[in-house]
């Protein structure tokens, strides 16, 4: 192997390194406020029968952060860049990315169980059509996504039970006696 080439395939695998890194670091902050949250608020709520057990949601995201992130790094390179035909489908992934990244704050440190089912729905599409625009550029970054699309539709699923089996219910009290509340 000529230097040319080693020093080419050094800087390929900082290239792949640094793709597959980037959802990481959003995923390592996400899980340290929701390690926070997990012996308190979270064991409190209400859980549908399928809810995994906890151990089960490192691994999986571990393999769904490496698997876009590769992803992000073929689309890149087959498509030249930002300046070539991956620069929407790039866009499409940093937007899925800050929706992924935002879900966490809303459900484990808000505790808005409303806000982050419309947060995650938001989510699922855009995944959907970030591998989407992936495929056309790249097919195995475009089939990268399908496992993560999967979970994300899951994960939808679960939010939406668990809010549903949370929710407040609703209010029984005679106009009179909200008003006397919001006046003491």
């Amino acid at each position: 192997m000529t230097k040319t080439r080693i020093m080419h395939s050094k800087s390929e695998i900082v290239k792949i390194a640094g793709a597959v890194i980037l959802p990481h670091v959003g995923g390592f902050v996400n899980g340290k406020l929701t390690r926070m949250q997990i012996t308190g608020w979270y064991n409190q709520l209400n859980f549908p029968s399928f809810r995994p057990p906890n151990w089960l949601f490192a691994p999986v995201w571990i393999s769904l952060y490496t698997g876009m992130g590769y992803a992000s790094f073929l689309v890149w390179k087959t498509g030249g860049g930002f300046s070539g035909p991956a620069r929407i489908p790039l866009m499409l992934y940093a937007t899925q990315l800050a929706l992924n990244w935002a879900w966490t704050p809303i459900f484990f440190v808000k505790h808005d169980l409303k806000w982050s089912l419309v947060e995650i729905l938001a989510l699922t599409g855009t995944v959907a059509a970030t591998g989407c625009a992936f495929y056309e550029i790249n097919k195995l970054a475009g089939y990268l996504f399908i496992p993560y699309f999967a979970w994300c539709a899951f994960a939808s699923m679960l939010n939406y039970k668990i809010y549903k089996l949370n929710a407040p219910k609703p209010s029984t009290a005679t106009i009179e006696e909200v008003f006397a509340r919001h006046i003491e």
